[in-house]
């Protein structure tokens, strides 16, 4: 298949039933508020990216333990109260992200690697890698808070 030929329909037929509702939900929010979608064909699966004003925001990706979103939260300073509202699984997650080395220190990491996020989460600072920092599980538990972060984040944009 070429990229060209992948459409929205392929990514949804690979995505368990139980999150159909939720992705076609959230799917029509990005798009009714300015966000464009891409979908790639990758090797595990099916990339779908969402961009806002051609910086991306979020995109969906498929682990062995299911479908993840990966939320761009450039923003996340403006809003770390949030976070402090996210269940535990979704806290730890980011707890356990890896560090940002560039804002650490700028001299370990590629000069082109975009900077990570500095926030605050249950009083606890943070540097954590823009790659990895807030990467969920999509299931029902995380659903809501998966939207309220994308429309604090689009809100800030």
């Amino acid at each position: 298949m070429e990229k060209t030929d992948i459409r929205f329909e392929d990514f949804l037929m690979e995505a368990e039933p139980s999150n159909l509702d939720f992705i076609l939900e959230l799917h029509d929010y990005l798009l009714q508020n300015g966000c464009d979608v891409k979908i790639q064909a990758a090797k595990s699966g099916y990339v779908v990216s969402y961009s806002h004003s051609k910086k991306v925001i979020a995109n969906y990706v498929f682990r062995k333990k299911g479908l993840i979103i990966r939320i761009y939260g450039d923003h996340v300073g403006e809003y770390s109260e949030f976070l402090g509202s996210l269940p535990d699984e979704m806290a730890e997650s980011i707890e356990k992200a890896p560090v940002c080395r560039r804002l650490v220190d700028p001299l370990k990491c590629n000069s082109r690697c975009p900077m990570g996020y500095a926030f605050t989460l249950r009083g606890t600072p943070y540097q954590k890698c823009r790659y990895g920092s807030f990467m969920f599980l999509v299931d029902d538990n995380s659903s809501s808070y998966i939207k309220a972060f994308l429309e604090n984040e689009l809100r800030e944009r």
